[in-house]
């Protein structure tokens, strides 16, 4: 089987918002439905007879990312144990990446050293964002953004 590359974020504006909403739509109904079924049984295609099988956490995901995607939103999918850059981690908290260090350095968030370089755990990063903003875990958007 080859193997298939994924694009594990979608950026913001770049699917269509209505077919996004709809789709989110499709699959909330059909997952209220089947309240205790898990998982869950769909014909992929008129005429086969393997359904496609996926478990209800997925699917959840799957609406979730549709949701902000018809919202315009950007949406990123991080493995979990995924160890992010400084850059990398002080772009999803939108702030300067010596700031970022500081946070680091003055112990707000875990990191380990490799080599020279710092890098951050996505899970441990996120929790310190949930902190500072429990309704989103992001900043808001904008220049008026309250630093941590």
């Amino acid at each position: 089987m080859p193997a298939i590359h994924v694009k594990l974020s979608v950026d913001p504006g770049s699917m269509d918002a209505q077919k996004a909403a709809d789709a989110a739509r499709w699959i909330e109904e059909h997952l209220e439905r089947r309240p205790g079924e898990d998982p869950l049984r769909f014909i992929a295609e008129p005429g086969n007879k393997s359904p496609l099988i996926l478990p209800r956490e997925a699917l959840l995901l799957l609406v979730h990312v549709l949701t902000q995607a018809a919202r315009g939103r950007g949406v990123s999918v991080v493995p979990s144990g995924a160890e992010l850059t400084t850059q990398q981690a002080a772009d999803v908290l939108r702030v300067s990446r010596p700031y970022l260090i500081g946070l680091l350095e003055s112990g707000a968030i875990p990191y380990r050293l490799v080599g020279r370089h710092r890098r951050v755990v996505a899970e441990d990063l996120m929790e310190y964002a949930h902190g500072l903003w429990p309704e989103s875990g992001r900043p808001p958007a904008g220049n008026d953004m309250k630093r941590p």
